[in-house]
């Protein structure tokens, strides 16, 4: 099926947008430190803000394209007993990626500052928070996990990686926006529970920090577990770590709202990859929509706008929106 470049909750009347606690930059000489990316559960990565939308100040972290610097897996270096970090693979992108070198662009920054001899990241996967012409966010969900003096402890985050392009195949670093999921409730809802809980539902560590937090409305987490009965799903963004508004637009985004969740993988086929079934990804976009969803984008435009789109940011996930 043919795609339409229609981005999504382009259709939709929205909210003022929700303010998510933009934080200002750092000098940009920071973003150099290795080491400062990812600190369990509670990391900073310095020169970075956080989900703020356009108007938030840009911290250049010098040229990187897909061959910068690369990082190398993580080794573990501890005292003789002693705990060691898990060795991380590096991530690759899909033959069915449009733009493989933006995407390797940011996940090769985030792997160079994020592994060391005392800690180490691990890209999850690699998908469109927006893909233009020369501008592009690449939304990479991670693990990581920092080297204590008698533990491990284990975190991670979901980063908003800014590019814009240099030449043909050549990305350029412009900003790195860090997730801020927010403090988990005391006593987080049932449906909440039943998410994090769930066995066919694959969160990454933002996300998951999202739904504990209680700023994912129930729509979201009623469908989740709705299509968790007939697939397994893996959900590689929730709310924080989104762009705020729909890249390129002054339209907010449903994600930051907590009416929106992406899926990068179903039934552990990832919806990029080209020998993904195309009947696989349309019958779970159907799925979405009968189960709640009125704004349903992915790699296939099933029928007409608001209910379905598809654009090139949607060809390596699944995008559910919610009315608010």
């Amino acid at each position: 099926m043919g795609r339409r470049l229609l981005q999504e909750s382009g259709w939709r009347r929205h909210k003022s947008p929700s303010q998510w606690g933009v934080v200002d930059h750092e000098p940009a000489r920071s973003l150099s430190r290795r080491g400062v990316l990812l600190a369990a559960g509670s990391s900073v990565l310095a020169g970075c803000t956080g989900e703020g939308g356009p108007g938030s100040t840009a911290s250049p972290g010098g040229s990187a394209s897909s061959d910068a610097p690369h990082g190398s897996p993580s080794s573990a270096e501890s005292s003789p007993g002693g705990p060691t970090l898990p060795n991380v693979e590096r991530w690759q992108p899909s033959p069915g990626d449009l733009e493989p070198e933006c995407k390797l662009a940011a996940v090769r920054h985030l792997e160079e500052l994020g592994n060391g001899p005392r800690i180490a990241t691990e890209a999850i996967m690699a998908q469109y928070g927006g893909l233009l012409d020369d501008t592009a966010s690449v939304l990479v969900p991670c693990r990581s996990w920092r080297l204590l003096r008698r533990r491990v402890a284990e975190g991670g985050r979901t980063y908003d990686v800014r590019l814009t392009r240099v030449s043909a195949s050549r990305w350029r670093i412009t900003e790195v926006r860090p997730s801020r999921p927010g403090p988990p409730l005391a006593k987080p809802s049932t449906l909440a529970q039943e998410v994090v809980t769930h066995h066919r539902i694959d969160l990454p560590p933002a996300a998951r920090a999202d739904v504990l937090s209680g700023q994912i409305h129930d729509a979201v987490l009623a469908t989740m577990l709705a299509l968790a009965k007939p697939y397994r799903i893996g959900v590689s963004v929730l709310r924080s770590g989104h762009p705020t508004y729909v890249f390129g637009t002054d339209r907010p985004s449903d994600h930051p709202q907590g009416l929106a969740f992406d899926t990068w993988r179903i039934n552990d086929r990832a919806v990029v990859d080209p020998d993904t079934p195309e009947r696989l990804v349309t019958a779970f976009m159907r799925a979405a929509a009968e189960a709640g969803s009125d704004n349903v984008g992915g790699p296939y435009l099933l029928g007409a706008a608001p209910q379905f789109f598809s654009d090139d940011t949607h060809h390596d996930h699944v995008h559910a929106g919610f009315p608010g």
